[in-house]
C-alpha cells in the first residue's frame, strides 16, 4: 500500500463516526477509484479471490464503498483478472476497466479509473484494502467535500487508505506521468494533505501476504 505523507502533520480533523453515515453532502457526486492491478507476488496467488468469511477480498472492499452511497465504483483490473466469482463485480454501479501496462505503478491504474470519471470528490481505495467500514469511508469523502481538501484517513498515527480526492484536481492528476505516486502527483499539483482521524484499524490493513487475511 502507498503511504501518503502530509506536510502538515499537525493539522488534524477530527468527525465523528457512527451508522448510518451517508458519504454524500447535499447534491454532490462521489465516485470510487479501485486499483485492482497489482500482480500479488508475494501473496501466491489470486489475491482478489481469497476467502474472508465466505466471500472474496474484492466483493468485501466493493461491499465498503457501495455501502457508503459511493456511484459509481469504477474498478480498474489487468487483462488476466478473471473476476467471474466476485458477486459485485455485476452491480449496476460498478464497472470495470482495463489497465493494459500496470507494471506502470498503481497511480496508472488511479489515472485509469478517473479518465472515466468526473465527480465532485473521488475515493481511491485499493482492492486488497477488505476491512475498512463503510462509515469510515463516508466520513472521509464528506470531509473531502466540505473542505475541499484531499484526506487521508489516520488510524494510531498510521495514514492509510481510502483517500478522498476532490474532484477538480482530476485534469491535473490525469496530466502526470503514470509511473510516479500518487503522493508526488498531489505534491506536483501543490496539494497538502488533511489527516483525518478515525477509529477503523481497516485503513491501515492492507493484504499483501495469505498471513495478513487473519
Amino acid at each position: 500500500m502507498e503511504e501518503l505523507e502530509s506536510s502538515r502533520g499537525s493539522t488534524r480533523s477530527k468527525r465523528s463516526q457512527g451508522p448510518g453515515y451517508d458519504a454524500r453532502v447535499k447534491d454532490q457526486s462521489v465516485a470510487a477509484v479501485v486499483p485492482a492491478a497489482g500482480r500479488s507476488s508475494r501473496f501466491g496467488g489470486m489475491k482478489l479471490l481469497a476467502d474472508i468469511a465466505g466471500e472474496p477480498l474484492l466483493n468485501r472492499t466493493l461491499g465498503s464503498l457501495l455501502e457508503s452511497g459511493v456511484d459509481p465504483v469504477v474498478v480498474v483490473i489487468s487483462q488476466a483478472a478473471p473476476l467471474d466469482a466476485v458477486p459485485l463485480v455485476s452491480h449496476a454501479n460498478v464497472r470495470t476497466v482495463v489497465n493494459r501496462d500496470p507494471s506502470r505503478g498503481m497511480f496508472s491504474s488511479i489515472q485509469c479509473g478517473i479518465s472515466l470519471v468526473k465527480a465532485d470528490a473521488i475515493v481511491v481505495l485499493p482492492a486488497d484494502m477488505p476491512f475498512v467500514q463503510p462509515t469510515t469511508v463516508s466520513l472521509v469523502v464528506r470531509t473531502c467535500l466540505e473542505t475541499g481538501r484531499v484526506v487521508v484517513p489516520v488510524f494510531n498515527d498510521r495514514r492509510g487508505h481510502p483517500i478522498g480526492i476532490p474532484g477538480g484536481l482530476r485534469e491535473g492528476l490525469l496530466m502526470m506521468p503514470p509511473d510516479r505516486s500518487l503522493k508526488d502527483a498531489l505534491a506536483a499539483l501543490g496539494e497538502e494533505l488533511l489527516p483525518l482521524d478515525v477509529n477503523d484499524e481497516g485503513v491501515v490493513r492492507d493484504v499483501d501476504v495469505k498471513s495478513d487475511l487473519n
